[in-house]
């Protein structure tokens, strides 16, 4: 253990000094606290203060992870699914997250869920897929109640249920997911509240990646003259900053 933190713990190439809450965290690391040292970790890989060193990043995961903590086997696990620090290896990310949601980490559950859907890493298992959304919905992750919202829906690996889907997808909405704010601004467009709908597209833009943003704009040019011409510009300027056309004028 502490020649993994003697090499995990080397000084990053830092920009400047480290503002105070960085510099807590990555005191908090050293103390021993697994909290800050996923944190600090997550500094490592993504900071405006210091270059990126996934490697060190994951040393820190390590650490923590071996103290039981859930949420640095979810971030190990995100390092194999993406590459970050190690070859990228859906098989062992599917470990990690599936040590994380064992440890009662959201983001771990859900995250084994994405890979479980769409076959990566492992074979799909829709159904498995299900539970795993549905005990994180239950348990107040606002990502997986927008797809067992989508689940409901549909009607997959359960029985049709347009009501629980919406609720689902209400609540997905109030958790601060961009994508159930969308679904349900688009539910509550269809049922001709469209105030509401507006509202919960305006919240969505903000962090919203460029599908839910096209899937937007057409729902917004549906509405013409009854939506919202200054959302709907918002909206074209996001896709603009990522480069994508807007579909219509």
């Amino acid at each position: 253990m502490f020649s993994v933190l003697r090499r995990s713990s080397r000084s990053p190439a830092v920009r400047g000094p480290l503002p105070e809450h960085i510099e807590a965290i990555r005191l908090g690391a050293l103390k021993g606290d697994p909290l800050a040292q996923v944190q600090w970790g997550q500094a490592l890989l993504d900071s405006d203060y210091m270059d990126s060193d996934p490697k060190a990043a994951m040393g820190w995961f390590s650490i923590a992870a071996a103290a039981g903590f859930g949420p640095a086997e979810n971030m190990l696990g995100r390092c194999h699914h993406f590459g970050r620090g190690c070859p990228k290896d859906l098989a062992r990310a599917a470990v990690h997250y599936g040590r994380a949601a064992a440890l009662g980490d959201e983001w771990g559950r859900y995250n084994l869920g994405i890979l479980t859907l769409r076959g990566l890493g492992m074979p799909a298992d829709r159904s498995r897929a299900f539970a795993l959304f549905s005990e994180a919905a239950r348990n107040g992750h606002a990502k997986s109640m927008n797809i067992l919202a989508r689940f409901l829906e549909e009607g997959w690996e359960t029985e049709r249920d347009p009501e629980a889907a919406l609720g689902w997808y209400r609540r997905s909405a109030e958790g601060g997911d961009y994508r159930g704010q969308h679904n349900y601004a688009t539910a509550l467009a269809e049922a001709g509240l469209v105030a509401e709908a507006l509202d919960w597209w305006r919240r969505a833009v903000v962090e919203a990646t460029s599908d839910i943003l096209l899937a937007m704009e057409r729902s917004l040019m549906r509405l013409g003259t009854g939506g919202d011409a200054g959302l709907l510009a918002r909206v074209r300027e996001r896709l603009a900053e990522m480069g994508i056309a807007a579909q219509g004028k």
